[in-house]
């Protein structure tokens, strides 16, 4: 198991561009979406998983720090490093990178297993849940990342 998840090298399309010039900020949750998708493959939970079990993953919060401006045609790839899970959540760390090797974007995502019959939150299969144990055990070796569990807000100084 690939510690972290490493996806295949990715393009900002054309119509990613907005009107300051560089990649606009929906589209780097695109980027990490397909990585995400390439890593549920990986784990077992992609599309063949939705169609033929009716079970799938949905996302119930993203963070994204935006680091450096992406623009048309920069290649990338992103990481997917899962810090922790339970029976029916996963909690993922991703950072895009474009492919000279600087850092452009992070995102921590928690993301809740679904049955589509619902749809409801519901455990995870024991096939599944060993997949995804497997991942962990994988990536608890790697260092926890610095801008993990970041929140939002405004630092003031001192009066």
């Amino acid at each position: 198991m690939p510690a972290p998840f490493v996806s295949r090298v990715m393009e900002v399309e054309n119509d990613w561009i907005d009107y300051n010039g560089h990649m606009n900020m929906a589209y780097y949750n695109v980027l990490f979406d397909r990585c995400c998708d390439q890593a549920l493959d990986l784990l077992g939970m992609g599309a063949a998983y939705v169609r033929d079990r009716k079970l799938t993953v949905y996302t119930a919060e993203v963070h994204i720090c935006y680091v450096q401006e992406l623009h048309r045609g920069d290649k990338v790839t992103a990481t997917f490093h899962l810090l922790d899970h339970d029976e029916k959540r996963f909690r993922v760390y991703q950072e895009l990178h474009h492919v000279d090797g600087w850092l452009a974007a992070t995102s921590e995502n928690l993301s809740l297993h679904v049955d589509m019959s619902g749809p409801k939150v519901a455990p995870m299969p024991a096939d599944i849940m060993a997949n995804l144990e497997t991942m962990r055990a994988a990536h608890s070796a790697l260092p926890v990342p610095e801008r993990a569990g970041r929140s939002i807000g405004i630092r003031r100084k001192p009066a």
